[in-house]
């Protein structure tokens, strides 16, 4: 019997693609991770320098005890970050330069920039 011993050209095509295209989360295992805080109203760091042109997960820890809203118009992202948890954000890849962020909640004093290097 010739079957066991034919492989068909599409399974061929499909293993070549899957080659080619890597696994499915190989991108996403070499983002860049990079931790925020929001503390006493303020973000901690208050500069946050990251690679340019790389994806980024920011991970944000609200350890305040009311919540607060990361803002960023030139990051075109928003993301509410209930009291004492923490919250995933990704952003760019981005072209060097400035992306300003604030708090919603608290502009006076929850501000920072990531630096796009």
């Amino acid at each position: 019997m010739r079957s066991h011993r034919f492989f068909p050209p599409i399974a061929l095509v499909l293993v070549c693609i899957a080659l080619l295209a890597g696994a499915p989360g190989a991108a996403r295992a070499a983002d860049v991770e990079v931790q925020l805080v929001i503390k006493n109203h303020r973000f901690e760091p208050a500069e946050l320098k990251v690679p340019a042109g790389q994806r980024v997960k920011l991970v944000v820890h609200n350890q305040d005890s009311t919540p607060e809203e990361f803002e960023s118009h030139s990051l075109n992202r928003e993301k509410v970050i209930p009291a004492g948890a923490k919250a995933t954000i990704f952003i760019g890849p981005l072209k060097a330069g400035r992306y300003e962020f604030f708090g919603e909640y608290n502009e006076a004093t929850a501000k920072g920039v990531v630096i796009a290097e």
